[in-house]
């Protein structure tokens, strides 16, 4: 009877999820729009006309990247808002709001922030990334997607991806295809060398999407209507996990194994297996909604939530 008793709580405690706390929090210089963590940085954008990068392994601020402030419509001086950041080599690339309603596209050497677009050419970019050294990929609120060649100074094309408004996209890993989501909850995935369009995706997410990420063949969506949509780019799978809230951010695993996203009014996140659908593990003590979600690697993990970037180690 012992025995029986012993087996049935640990089946159990299995189907439980783990709950972990943060191991350290670090503060940024404003609110964080974008997060990217790359080559031992963490380079934080944020709504105060900066980007603010870390040293993980000092957990020390040791630059902080400025832009220039913009004139708002009433013709006052304002912070500017980064909303996107890249790395490749040494370059870094920024998109920041600009003025009269369209943006800012910088190309960072390391030393000087060179200006890209502005105003004058009529731009509404969102985000940003770079597909190789020399040419990147752009995200415009259209939901247009523009490929451009940094040393021609040329478009390469410009595609009209979904009559929707733009919401978010995602590169896989090695950066030859992309995936596009859009207000009206659909997903659709695409070549970055000729904007070829792949397949769309659709029914798991129902409305506005928030954010998406895309790693290993796992395509993630969170959204306004309470759900994390998962598809596979290699399979017919598909299906949603319900929150008690909005779903304001996602993140998947390197390996496309894990995927996380809040999953209740105080702003814990579940992380759950991919294939089994099984919660495995809880992230629990952030007061604030959560922005964005990033696997450094399969088992460690930077959140952002207002101006707080805090650091989970996943366990065994």
């Amino acid at each position: 009877m012992r025995k029986t008793l012993f087996i049935f709580f640990i089946l159990i405690l299995q189907l439980v999820a783990r709950d972990i706390d943060p191991l350290y929090s670090i503060k940024a210089d404003g609110e964080i729009l974008a997060v990217l963590v790359q080559d031992g940085k963490i380079y934080a954008s944020t709504d105060s006309s900066k980007v603010d990068v870390f040293d993980i392994e000092t957990r020390k601020k040791d630059k902080v990247i400025k832009f220039d402030k913009i004139k708002d419509f009433l013709g006052d001086i304002s912070d500017t808002r980064v909303f996107s950041v890249d790395k490749m080599g040494d370059d870094l690339l920024f998109v920041s709001q600009g003025e009269e309603g369209f943006s800012r596209l910088y190309l960072y050497n390391g030393k000087k922030n060179s200006l890209i677009f502005d105003k004058k050419d009529k731009l509404p970019i969102v985000k940003a990334k770079f597909i190789t050294k020399n040419r990147i990929i752009l995200a415009l609120l259209s939901s247009q997607v523009v490929l451009y060649d940094l040393k021609s100074k040329k478009f390469i094309y410009k595609i009209q991806v979904s009559e929707s408004k733009f919401s978010d996209f995602a590169l896989n890993l090695d950066k030859t295809k992309m995936v596009l989501a859009d207000e009206s909850g659909s997903a659709t995935l695409l070549r970055t060398l000729n904007g070829k369009i792949i397949k769309v995706y659709k029914g798991q997410n129902l409305d506005n999407v928030y954010q998406v990420d895309y790693k290993n063949h796992t395509i993630a969506i969170a959204s306004k209507d309470r759900r994390c949509g998962i598809y596979k780019d290699n399979s017919s799978n598909a299906y949603y996990k319900k929150a008690k809230f909005m779903v304001y951010s996602t993140g998947v695993s390197p390996d496309g194994k894990l995927c996380a996203y809040p999953s209740d009014f105080a702003n814990n996140i579940t992380i759950f297996n991919v294939d089994t659908k099984e919660d495995i593990y809880e992230l629990s003590g952030d007061k604030s909604t959560i922005s964005n979600i990033i696997f450094m690697n399969n088992s460690e993990i930077f959140t952002t939530s207002k101006d707080k970037i805090k650091f989970w180690k996943l366990t065994e």
